[in-house]
């Protein structure tokens, strides 16, 4: 096999070869600060388009962006005992204004101690809901929709990049509603949201779906997630909706005047997603030679790397990098040319690291017959042989805005086809799904054995005989993920207690 890009394999070691693309891939690295991780412009530029392209949803589906403090008091945590329960163990909080210096050392000062202390936002539910019940009065108020992107905190013990950090990024939107109708239309209206965005622009194929009630979001109702399946088979919660039902409402007094002049508790929602989207997006769509970004959140679409060789001659090559790349920014394209004085070998490799959607090599033979010699991201190779195709500057000009759609359908294709293949059916007892699973692995970093997800019947039991099953599934490193909407009727009996089967869910391993 000839050599690849990266130092380790999907299949030889799947986390060590996630690790590699995001360091390799110029994504993020780890920071001073125990969990957190510094995102570099790379990773970054795929953050950002991740953010424009979901911001413009969100506000054509009628939410306005604004922004709350990142600190909250503890009382309004407090406030809501379910909600405080799901979040206690993971909240970072502040008790002191100000430090003091004692013989060189820098100490809290016991003089400013807070009278009340403030806890690091985990979410913004509690915060978010003192001001609603300022803002609505009246009927006339709802619905009241609005969102922030912001930076949260949950004190992971075992983090990894981008998937789970102690500080992570994400938008969280909350909105307040006059019926549960309302608010339940608004939760999955902004659950499609989320489906389509992931679908059409991470080209990252999901189920949507009800998760169980051990599974909902502290203090909601009803909880529903988008499931992506990654490239080892495990599944990865994509986004969340949660319809809340009246608790924060009662919890902060979001109460309005109905038109029949009677004061009534609202209903509220929220949902969000986060920088794990680009986790995501790195066990998706990533091979062997490193990351795959698709063309919609690619920082740069076309990379032009010039083979440069410190002579006089260069300074035409150039000139013709800067035409083509004048041409294709005016065709809407997002292109750059890579003009450092490295060998151009490396500059190749080190955009296959990045995973640019289409790397383009000029050479003085290119220049000088007018043409373009590329390579497509998500074709790199046929077997071990790397790939380039050369066509005219104007034809490659002209196809370049196809060339980048038939990349994102690509990359959705496979995925969708990976994912489609390997949800097993047919398995009718809970033995038989532990032997399917086989033994748990030692640790959630182990690589195991590529095994997908299995689709099984139950009835949606709750209360201690659903936390019987949760201790059961644990114990093989299983979760349930989601219950899909729109799903076929259910036939046969509970995989998990025997009763008459409600509906199918999705069994997996999970990050």
């Amino acid at each position: 096999m000839s050599k690849r890009a990266l130092s380790v394999t999907r299949e030889e070691n799947f986390p060590e070869w996630y690790q590699a693309v995001v360091r390799d891939g110029d994504m993020a690295e780890t920071s001073p600060v125990r969990g957190c991780m510094i995102i570099k412009p790379w990773g970054w530029g795929v953050w950002e388009r991740i953010q424009a392209e979901l911001d413009q949803r969100i506000k054509d589906t009628g939410h306005d962006n604004c922004y709350f403090p990142l600190f909250i008091p503890m009382s309004f945590i407090a406030k809501e005992a379910e909600h405080v329960e799901g979040f206690a163990k993971e909240m970072a909080v502040v008790t002191h204004h100000r430090l003091k210096n004692v013989g060189g050392k820098l100490e809290l000062d016991p003089t400013a101690k807070l009278e009340e202390p403030l806890i690091v936002r985990p979410t913004s539910e509690t915060i978010i809901g003192d001001a609603f019940q300022r803002w609505v009065k009246s009927y006339r108020d709802l619905p009241l929709l609005v969102n922030q992107w912001a930076n949260v905190v949950r004190w992971e013990m075992r983090t990894r990049l981008f998937l789970r950090t102690a500080e992570f990024l994400w938008q969280e939107g909350h909105t307040a509603h006059a019926d549960r109708d309302d608010a339940m239309a608004e939760t999955m209206r902004m659950l499609e949201v989320y489906r389509e965005f992931a679908e059409n622009i991470l080209a990252m194929p999901v189920i949507a779906g009800e998760k169980p009630a051990n599974e909902r979001f502290p203090g909601a109702d009803n909880t529903y997630s988008i499931e992506a399946m990654m490239q080892d088979g495990k599944a990865l919660q994509a986004g969340t909706s949660h319809y809340l039902g009246t608790h924060f409402a009662e919890a902060q007094s979001i109460q309005y005047q109905s038109a029949e002049g009677k004061l009534e508790y609202c209903h509220t929602t929220s949902w969000g997603v986060s920088t794990r989207l680009i986790g995501g997006v790195i066990m998706t769509h990533g091979d062997d030679d490193g990351l795959r970004v698709p063309p919609a959140i690619a920082p740069r679409q076309i990379v032009i790397v010039p083979m440069l060789r410190d002579k006089p001659e260069d300074a035409s090559l150039l000139d013709y990098c800067a035409g083509l790349e004048k041409d294709l920014k005016a065709a809407g394209i997002r292109v750059l040319v890579d003009a450092k004085q490295v060998k151009s070998a490396e500059k190749r490799w080190s955009w296959v690291r990045r995973g640019a959607p289409v790397i383009i090599e000029i050479g003085g033979r290119d220049a000088a017959g007018g043409n373009v010699t590329f390579m497509r991201r998500d074709k790199l190779r046929d077997g071990d042989k790397v790939i380039s195709q050369t066509m005219p500057l104007a034809q490659f000009v002209s196809e370049a805005p196809t060339l980048l759609s038939e990349i994102q359908a690509s990359l959705f294709n496979e995925a969708k086809a990976r994912l489609d293949a390997n949800i097993v059916t047919g398995i009718t007892s809970f033995d038989a799904l532990a032997d399917y699973f086989g033994a748990a692995a030692d640790s959630d970093d182990e690589a195991g054995a590529f095994k997908g997800w299995v689709k099984v019947a139950w009835s949606r039991p709750e209360g201690a005989e659903l936390d019987a099953i949760d201790d059961r599934l644990k114990a093989l490193k299983l979760t349930i993920r989601n219950a899909p909407l729109g799903q076929e009727p259910v036939a046969g009996a509970c995989v998990f207690t025997g009763a008459p089967a409600k509906e199918y869910v999705l069994i997996a391993r999970a990050y």
